[in-house]
């Protein structure tokens, strides 16, 4: 049984990333903040004994030497899944809210692997499509955005917004993880993957819809008929189903091929106004909170999309990816348990 360390338990990717690691027979360790989330994950998964789920409290990955401690297991380690960086918009100090914890969090895990976990030989890190877009050439329609894509984002800019923080949090933590890689040739291989926004259920120990994750608050916003006199534009348009990206995080431990590699994660394209469509077209009890069908906004750029190019995912991870219908049903769903 592989033993795997897996940090931000307590996210809504990393909670589906546990769920898969435990469903597939890994023994998990999971970083939280605090025993109170802990306590909450343990509810969620009853079976398995403190050797198969076992926890360790890491209050801010942004401390040196956050990760000292938790990189220690006995059994020892195999691999690390690295989740933890903050994503979320209403950050006050972007250089200490974001910045910080994405790049010292990343980089300061994969010191303490060097230091006290020789004996781990895969890292996954979760990066995103915002480390790959350049937000400054808009729709871009004669582009094709592919793993070679970098944000040329600098740290001048970063500091103008809170959006900008947040593209820049995640381009400069992984190009650190690679420089890493490059600079000490540790034992260990490097996967990143990097997803755009992330659609899929809602993890069960959510406390309330006000606790939502960002990606999901769009789902959210339709069926609270928050668009129902105008849909706003799109952030971006491409989308994967957190299941799915759930089990890529998996499949990049187990596929030789991922090794030293990074993976576009996009399943496809949508629109908010498909998004309105697809709730129109699965649950009836929203009709009368959704915009009607001559409702402004929500479409489509009318100069043309970039295009992507997902092979590399495909072809060495074998994934196949879910539908948005029934992504966005099945978040539908995991929202009406909260009362949505």
């Amino acid at each position: 049984m592989a033993r795997v360390l897996l940090t931000g338990g307590s996210g809504f990717i990393a909670a589906h990333v546990l769920d898969t690691l435990l469903k597939r027979g890994y023994s998990v360790v999971t970083t939280v903040r605090s025993s109170e989330k802990a306590d909450r994950i343990r509810a969620v998964h009853l079976n398995p004994g403190k050797e198969r789920l076992d926890f360790v409290i890491v209050e801010d990955i942004a401390r040196e030497g956050a990760f000292d401690d938790a990189v220690v297991s006995e059994p020892p380690f195999e691999a690390v899944i690295h989740t933890a960086s903050p994503f979320h918009f209403n950050a006050t100090d972007v250089q200490k809210d974001l910045l910080d914890p994405a790049i010292q969090g990343t980089t300061g895990i994969l010191e303490s692997i060097v230091k006290y976990a020789p004996t781990v030989r895969k890292v996954v890190i979760t990066s995103s499509f915002a480390a790959m877009v350049n937000p400054w050439k808009g729709s871009w329609p004669e582009h094709t955005y592919s793993e070679e894509d970098w944000n040329p984002i600098t740290l001048a800019q970063a500091s103008e917004s809170v959006p900008n923080g947040y593209r820049a949090s995640k381009t400069f933590a992984e190009r650190a993880a690679w420089d890493f890689l490059e600079r000490e040739k540790p034992n260990f291989t490097l996967s990143t993957l990097c997803p755009p926004q992330v659609f899929g259920p809602v993890v069960p120990q959510l406390s309330s819809l006000d606790t939502l994750n960002t990606s999901n608050q769009v789902i959210r916003d339709i069926v609270q008929g928050k668009f129902k006199s105008q849909i706003p534009p799109n952030a971006t348009y491409t989308w994967i189903d957190v299941r799915d990206l759930a089990l890529c995080h998996v499949l990049a431990l187990e596929k030789p091929g991922a090794a030293n590699k990074r993976f576009f994660l996009a399943a496809g394209f949508f629109s908010n106004k498909e998004l309105v469509e697809v709730v129109r077209k699965s649950f009836d009890q929203y009709n009368e909170l959704l915009p009607s069908e001559d409702v402004p906004g929500g479409g489509y750029p009318e100069g043309g999309l970039y295009k992507i190019d997902n092979s590399r995912a495909v072809d060495i991870l074998g994934i196949e990816w879910k539908s948005l219908d029934d992504s966005i049903a099945d978040t539908v769903k995991s929202l009406q348990a909260l009362g949505a």
